[in-house]
Parts: C-alpha cells; structure tokens; sequence
C-alpha cells in the first residue's frame, strides 16, 4: 500500500508498505481522506520534539471500514463512514485514573509519537473507531480538529452568560466559535486574517478583531463594557497570543490554552495573581466532544464546510501542498490528502 512519509526536516516521500491485517478486536479502515494538522507542519518544519523520524503524518481522519477481526461488536460494520480517534491512554496514570483520558500521560498520538494514518489503510482496535454515518468522508476528516476546540469550550465550563474571545480562526479556533456560540455565549473572534474572520462571524462570532490591524486593547474594551472577555481560548500557540490571553481577560476570568509555543512566554505573574485568573490547559478532546460534532453536522447540514478546505492534495503531491503551506500558514483552513 502507498504511504506519505516525512523522513527529514523539508523532506517527505511516498513509500510502498506492506498492508495491515485485522486481529482480534481490531478494525481494517480504508483512509479515503486524511488531514494535515499543525503538529505535522511543526514535523516537517522540524519543531517537534515529540517526534523521531521518519514517520509517516496525520491523525485527522475521514474512511471507511473495509475488515473487523474476531470479537468486534456489531455495531462496527464493514462499508460504515468513520473516523478515528486519534490517542491512547494507558488508564493508570493520574489523568486516566482520573477519567480524563484524553490528558493520558503516556498518549501516543498517529502521526506524532508513532506512524500515522497517511496511508491507503491502517488497523486500529475498533473502541477507536467512531461512526459517522450520514456525513461523507471527506467531512469526516474534519471532526477531530473541530472536537479539539470544542473540548476547549468544555474546559472553559461556556455558558451562556460568557462573553468568549478566541484567539486563532483555524479549524481547532473554528471549534471553539462554533461550541462557544452554540452554548448561548457572546463571541469575539481574533486573527490576523480578514477571510478566516469574516468566517468566524458566518459560524457564530459576533465580533470579530483583526490583530494586525487594530488596537486589540482598546476593541475589547469598547465591546465589553470595559471589561474584557470573561473567558480567552488561545489556539494559537504563539508567545505573543499567550501574553495577549493573559492581558486581555477580565478580573476574574478564565484562560484555556490549546497550543503551546515553541519557545519560551514571558508573563507578568502579578496578573495571575491580581486578576485572580483560572488558566488551564485543553488537551486532545474526549470521545463524547467527538459525538458533540458529528451532532453538529447532522443538525446543520448547511455549515461551510466547504470553505474550511484550502485544498486536497494527492499522496503525490502532499509534499507540495505542505510547502506552500509552509509559506503561508496564515491562509490555511486544512489541507486534506485524498487515498
């Protein structure tokens, strides 16, 4: 089988594997289509220290179940549309322990601390095979990063009393929007990019801030009364993006971080203090914020979900598309690679 493979910093090839067979309590699922994420742009760039090359990328996934070994349940049929979830957890240590197995200490995610699932197929046990059934598989591959950004919202404890700035209008900040917006709260989405703004207010933000081209300070102060948001989702992971989430909440707020820069954030602690703010991580997502997406589909069959695809590239040309990415990460909704 045909497999896309990063081998080196600014390197990726296409490579001819053995095709994988089902054992018991494991699923055979036919990649139809696979998205890139930022994680593997990081990879390719070189910038993930979790990663040991050569891998194969992508964890972003919309297939179809083509095998079930010996004991899989009924409920996962051969021809069903899936995706998958993407991480392990080993339920023994503090997070698992504690039922957020999305946190798991030890997870190993496709595409980052073992092979991924750019390829014609790969085999999974069938508890991480999620059906979609109704939404194609192109769109499938779009639930993952959506459930990130909604388990952001979750971890933000949104209601409908919140006024919610979202830092970063990519597919996990598009995540958050659309939950924070669903869940009654007001909305003020941020970026660097008029296109993915003008988006972000078509899927429930009601303002929007352009970072680049206003004073960020003085337009959430205006839109909130003086008081800045209550609750900041960073989905950036820039240094300056933290800062700003810091800054810019309200006395008493909450910050939710799910990126995480790359190099080291310098913060005035006193803010933390003075402010008495919660901030906490946002990890992954839990199977119930996968559930949470694929209901949002359903209900709404006319979300754009066309505009959130900057392109899909083939095995033979995801090399290319991932450089132009690489020019421009700013223009990019996601990229899929079609098998």
């Amino acid at each position: 089988m045909k497999a896309v493979q990063i081998v080196a910093p600014l390197e990726m090839q296409v490579v001819e594997m053995e095709q994988p067979q089902p054992k018991a309590g494991e699923v055979l699922v036919k990649m139809c289509y696979v998205g890139y994420c930022g994680s593997d742009l990081n990879t390719y760039l070189g910038r993930n220290p979790m990663v040991k090359l050569p891998v194969i990328p992508g964890h972003e996934i919309g297939g179809e179940v083509t095998a079930v070994g010996e004991g899989v349940p009924a409920s996962v049929k051969v021809g069903q549309t899936v995706t998958i979830n993407p991480y392990t957890a080993c339920g023994t240590c503090a997070s698992c322990l504690a039922g957020r197995v999305n946190a798991c200490q030890f997870n190993e995610t496709l595409g980052v601390q073992r092979n991924g699932a750019m390829s014609d197929y790969i085999v999974v046990p069938w508890q991480k095979v999620i059906p979609a059934e109704g939404i194609s598989t192109r769109d499938a591959a779009l639930i993952e990063p959506m459930s990130v950004g909604f388990h952001a919202v979750d971890r933000a404890q949104v209601t409908d009393l919140d006024t919610v700035m979202v830092i970063g209008c990519g597919m996990i900040g598009v995540g958050a929007i659309v939950r924070a917006a669903l869940r009654g709260a007001t909305v003020i989405a941020a970026d660097i990019d008029d296109e993915k703004l003008a988006l972000a207010k078509q899927l429930g933000a009601k303002y929007t801030v352009n970072t680049m081209q206003e004073n960020v300070h003085e337009k959430l102060q205006e839109l909130t009364g003086g008081h800045g948001p209550n609750v900041v989702v960073e989905a950036v992971g820039s240094p300056i993006t933290y800062v700003m989430a810091v800054d810019e909440v309200a006395f008493a707020g909450r910050v939710v971080c799910i990126g995480y820069a790359k190099s080291n954030v310098e913060f005035q602690t006193k803010l933390f203090v003075q402010k008495e703010l919660d901030i906490r991580g946002s990890r992954n997502a839990m199977p119930s914020d996968f559930r949470a997406v694929i209901r949002f589909m359903h209900e709404n069959p006319d979300f754009p979900k066309d505009r959130l695809i900057s392109a899909v590239a083939t095995p033979e040309t995801a090399h290319e598309v991932m450089k132009t990415w690489a020019e421009a990460p700013g223009k990019v909704f996601r990229i899929l690679v079609k098998f």
